[in-house]
C-alpha cells in the first residue's frame, strides 16, 4: 500500500547486500538466520573484483549489468571507480525489484559508500538496515534524507566472533520487526504542509501548528541542514500543499561555513513546483558548530554561545546579514506562485531577545534593509513589531498561510 507516499510493506523477499569476496561467512551467516525465519531471502554479491561466489543468488555481474553504460564500466581495477559505479548500479538493480519487502546490508568504509546510496533510493517505510564499522561516525552520508537504521558492528567485519554474531542476529531480528510490523496509518484527511523549527524557534513553531492544526496536518522538520533537504526531498516528491518556512538558518551554515548547511539549492523544491511559501528569519542570528574546538581560527574572535558541549553558536554579523539577506531574496525572487517572507522586527531566535546573548538590532536590521532593496514586487514583505516566539508573530504567519493558499 502506499500512502500519501509511505510505503507500507506487503512484499514478500528480503534482499540481503554485501561483498561476497570480503564478507562471504558474515553474509551467509545472516542469510541463514533470515531464512530460520521463514522469510525469502535473495543474497546479493557486489565485490568489484570480478570474483563470483556460487553461494550468492545474484553475482556482482548481474548487479554490474545494470549500470547505465554496462558492466564494462564498473570492473575497472580501480577500487574508487569501481566502487561509485556499483553503486549506482545497485540502485537500479534494488529500485527494480517489485517484491523488495526489506534490505540489510554489510559493510567497511568502502562497502558502506556502495550500499547506502541504493537504500536511500527506496521509499521511505521500507525496511532497510546497513550494520556497519561506519555507524559510530558521521552518518550523515550514508543515511541522508532516508530512514536508513544503521547498527555500529563494534568489532571489524572480518570473521565471526561472538560480539558480531550476537550483533548480526540482532540487526536480522530488527528487520524482522519491522517487516512483521502490520501498522497501517490513516490517510491524511487534512493538506499536508511542512514547517521548519530550531530549538530557539520552538514556541513560535508550535503555536502555528496549535493555530493550523484542525485544518492543516502539519510535519514539522528540525533545520539541521539534512532536516532541510528532506522537506525539500519530500516537497519535490509533491506531497505537501505549502510550506511555512520559518526557520531558515541553514542558509546561515551554507554562507558561513557551518556544520548545518542544507545546500545552496535550499528553497530550490518549493520554486520549482510552485507551492505556496510564507518564509521568516527563524535563528538567522545563528551559525552552528561543533564543539569549541571545531570552530574554524578565522572566528575565533567572535561571539559565540555554548548551546551544549556538541553545538557551538556563532552570532552572524551585520555584513553576514546582509549576505544572508541577498541570497534569500534572490530565492524568493524566483517563486512563480508569489510568496510572503514575515520578519520579526524584535528578534529572530531565543537568543535574539532583549537581555540574551545575540540581541543585535543593528545585524538584524542591515538583513531586514537589504531584504528590502533585494526581493521583487512578486515578494510581499511583512514587517511585523514581534518577536519571532511571540504568540501574535505565530498568528500572524498562521493567518498568512491560510490566506495565501485560499488566493491560490
Amino acid at each position: 500500500y502506499k500512502i500519501r507516499g509511505l510505503i507500507i510493506v506487503t512484499r514478500n523477499t528480503v534482499y540481503i547486500v554485501g561483498t561476497f569476496d570480503t564478507k562471504s561467512q558474515e553474509l551467509l551467516f545472516v542469510r541463514d538466520l533470515l531464512k530460520q525465519k521463514n522469510l525469502n531471502v535473495i543474497s546479493v554479491d557486489v565485490s568489484t573484483s570480478k570474483n563470483t561466489d556460487p553461494r550468492a543468488d545474484i553475482s556482482p555481474q548481474d548487479v554490474a549489468k545494470l549500470h547505465p553504460l554496462g558492466l564494462n564500466n564498473v570492473f575497472t581495477g580501480d577500487r574508487g571507480t569501481a566502487v561509485s559505479a556499483m553503486a549506482l548500479a545497485l540502485i537500479n538493480f534494488l529500485t527494480s525489484k517489485k517484491d523488495l519487502a526489506g534490505v540489510i546490508g554489510l559493510g567497511g568504509s568502502g562497502g558502506t559508500a556502495l550500499i547506502s546510496p541504493a537504500l536511500q533510493k527506496l521509499d521511505i517505510g521500507v525496511p532497510k538496515i546497513i550494520v556497519s564499522t561506519m555507524a559510530s561516525g558521521n552518518i550523515a552520508p550514508y543515511v541522508g534524507t532516508s530512514d536508513i537504521c544503521m547498527i555500529y558492528s563494534v568489532t571489524d567485519i572480518c570473521g565471526l566472533n561472538p560480539i558480531l554474531e550476537k550483533i548480526l542476529s540482532n540487526a536480522a531480528c530488527s528487520l524482522q520487526g519491522m517487516i512483521d510490523n502490520d501498522y497501517r496509518p490513516k490517510p491524511s484527511t487534512k493538506p499536508v504542509i511542512g514547517l521548519t523549527m530550531f530549538g530557539v524557534t520552538t514556541p513560535c513553531v508550535e503555536t502555528v501548528q496549535k493555530y493550523l492544526q484542525d485544518q492543516r496536518n502539519c510535519l514539522i522538520f528540525h533545520a539541521t541542514g539534512t532536516g532541510g533537504k528532506t522537506l525539500e526531498k519530500l516537497a519535490d516528491g509533491g506531497h505537501f500543499e505549502g510550506v511555512l518556512d520559518i526557520t531558515t538558518t541553514e542558509v546561515a551554515d551554507l554562507l558561513m561555513g557551518g556544520v548545518l548547511s542544507a545546500g545552496d539549492d535550499r528553497l530550490g523544491a518549493f520554486i520549482r513546483n510552485e507551492i505556496p511559501y510564507v518564509g521568516s528569519c527563524g535563528a538567522l542570528d545563528m551559525v552552528n558548530f561543533g564543539a569549541p574546538s571545531s570552530v574554524p581560527e578565522r572566528y575565533q574572535d567572535r561571539l559565540f554561545y555554548e548551546h551544549n558541549p556538541h553545538v557551538t553558536l556563532m552570532r552572524t554579523t551585520a555584513s553576514e546579514n546582509q549576505q544572508m539577506a541577498k541570497w534569500i531574496g534572490n530565492k524568493l525572487n524566483q517563486f512563480k506562485v508569489p510568496p510572503r517572507f514575515l520578519i520579526p522586527m524584535a528578534g529572530f531566535s531565543a537568543l535574539d531577545a532583549k537581555g540574551q546573548a545575540f540581541y543585535d538590532q543593528e545585524a538584524d536590521a542591515q538583513f531586514i534593509k537589504t531584504l528590502e532593496n533585494t526581493v521583487n514586487k512578486n515578494v510581499t514583505l511583512i514587517k511585523l513589531p514581534y518577536h519571532i516566539n511571540d504568540p501574535e508573530f505565530s498568528k500572524a504567519l498562521a493567518d498568512n498561510y491560510l490566506d495565501l493558499t485560499q488566493r491560490k
